[in-house]
């Protein structure tokens, strides 16, 4: 059996693949905001680390977030035509990444790591790397490469899946997800995904100082205040949310929600019930500065609804989260559910579902939901006004938990230990010191390091005209080192 490999800044390196990234340009969901904060953690405990993705076309094509962490805008020369963010012009963009990243990543990344005598780990996100993903292992099985990067692809969500060729994709790389939730739904596509759990930054495990949680609670002004922030998907149940609004206050109860949707046109349905069940929406613009915008709440008229229509920032959505009564988080598909993490790290009260919410445990750390019907929101409030004890340990025990899975554990406990899984069934190798600064003479040690596809630019070159965005060439090729990998 080959050596278990011992992974070490000095042994192994980091390549990040995804379409979303830290731009603001290419952030569109939680996959920018992972994609960054993955990164960070993995260059502050000493690994190189590269994230290749769709980057704002009016940025360098390549910057240095740490002194450990450098980022490569792609697409740029199509971004600079799809001004509309990441996602704007994707299928061009698509076919322009398949052409051109699995060459980039292995001669200018994975090569140059190997002739360090470094290992790479490969982590591709989501539908948009999945066929990138298989041709990367082609490229570097015809470098001779193979045997050095570890390859895994993640699902964070099922969007897309139509379009990938699972059995070459489980073949070429270890599939990875991000709950058992998501494991279980991916058991139907003939795969069986290795979980390895989100995280959040350690920075996110604080709580907000009593007395601007009380300036917050003045400013909105009801007994009890109710918070949600997601997109306006009928996933997100925002209608049961706002018909538990609703049986709150024909009950009597003193009850206000402060809601941050997106920008889908779900909203217009979920409001229009909320009218039509006689509740009171004040469409509201807060400053940027959290405390400006808490006295600007104190300034308005009274609502049952308050529609934030602008940003927020990171703190003054903390003070919501530890303010709030109940954060509704509860969706009916949620793949891991980051938002009740982060509300459970502000020490809030999270009202999850009971999909990929794998760290909820009922009454310990949050209130997890088991249906549709607003009714099961008004019961759990009532219980926790007529048990405050309840409540107040929940708040600490949610945050005992969000402790567990701040991205330093993640990786230290499930990322490293996996990572050495799959490079057995990869057979990949372990690094030896004998390889540092090799030259010609020894190039054999990896079983040759022949030279891959021609380096490119970080913008990637235009695409030629065999270039294919999702379909697989024919033929049974991009075979990892080894049988079984």
């Amino acid at each position: 059996m080959l050596p278990l490999p011992e992974f070490t800044p000095e042994t192994l390196q980091f390549v990040l693949l995804s379409f979303e990234g830290p731009d603001q340009y290419a952030t569109a969901g939680g996959l920018g905001v992972r994609m960054k904060e993955l990164g960070l953690e993995l260059a502050r405990q000493g690994f190189t680390t590269h994230l290749v993705f769709v980057g704002d076309p009016d940025m360098p094509p390549r910057s240095q977030l740490h002194e450990n962490f450098t980022v490569h805008r792609w697409c740029q020369w199509l971004s600079a035509h799809y001004r509309d963010g990441v996602y704007h012009g994707e299928e061009p963009k698509l076919v322009d990444w398949n052409a051109s990243v699995p060459g980039f990543v292995t001669s200018e990344l994975v090569r140059p790591a190997a002739e360090r005598g470094m290992i790479t780990a490969v982590m591709a996100e989501e539908w948009q790397t999945a066929y990138a993903t298989c041709l990367l292992s082609d490229h570097l099985w015809a470098a001779g490469l193979r045997d050095r990067a570890i390859i895994l692809w993640n699902a964070n969500n099922i969007m897309g899946f139509d379009r990938i060729d699972w059995r070459r994709l489980d073949f070429c790389s270890q599939i990875t997800t991000v709950s058992r939730y998501m494991k279980h739904i991916m058991w139907g596509r003939g795969v069986n995904p290795i979980v390895i759990p989100n995280g959040i930054p350690a920075a996110r495990i604080r709580r907000t100082p009593p007395p601007a949680v009380a300036r917050l609670r003045r400013a909105v002004g009801s007994e009890t205040l109710l918070f949600k922030l997601g997109r306006w998907s009928p996933d997100k149940r925002w209608n049961m949310a706002v018909e538990a609004l609703a049986l709150e206050r024909h009950r009597g109860h003193d009850v206000t929600m402060v809601v941050r949707g997106g920008i889908e046109p779900h909203a217009l349905e979920v409001l229009h019930n909320a009218h039509v069940l006689g509740l009171r929406i004040l469409d509201v613009k807060l400053p940027r500065d959290t405390r400006e915008a808490v006295a600007a709440l104190a300034e308005l008229p009274q609502a049952d609804i308050y529609n934030v229509q602008t940003f927020m920032s990171d703190e003054l959505i903390s003070h919501f989260y530890t303010a709030a009564d109940a954060v509704l988080a509860n969706s009916g598909h949620e793949p891991f559910g980051l938002v009740g993490l982060e509300v459970m790290a502000a020490g809030g009260v999270a009202f999850v579902g009971s999909t990929g919410e794998d760290y909820a445990v009922p009454y310990l750390n949050a209130v997890v939901l088991d249906s549709d019907d607003p009714t099961e929101i008004s019961i759990a409030l009532q219980y926790l006004r007529e048990h405050p004890a309840v409540a107040d340990r929940m708040r600490k025990e949610a945050q005992a938990t969000a402790r567990s899975f701040v991205w330093s554990t993640i990786i230290e406990d499930a990322l490293l230990g996996r990572l050495k899984y799959v490079a057995l069934r990869q057979n990949v190798r372990a690094p030896s010191a004998t390889a540092r600064g090799m030259g010609d003479d020894n190039a054999g040690a990896y079983g040759g390091l022949a030279v891959g596809p021609q380096a490119v630019e970080p913008g990637g070159p235009r695409p030629g005209p065999a270039a294919k965005a999702v379909d697989p060439p024919p033929g049974d090729v991009g075979r990892p080192a080894g049988p079984g990998a």
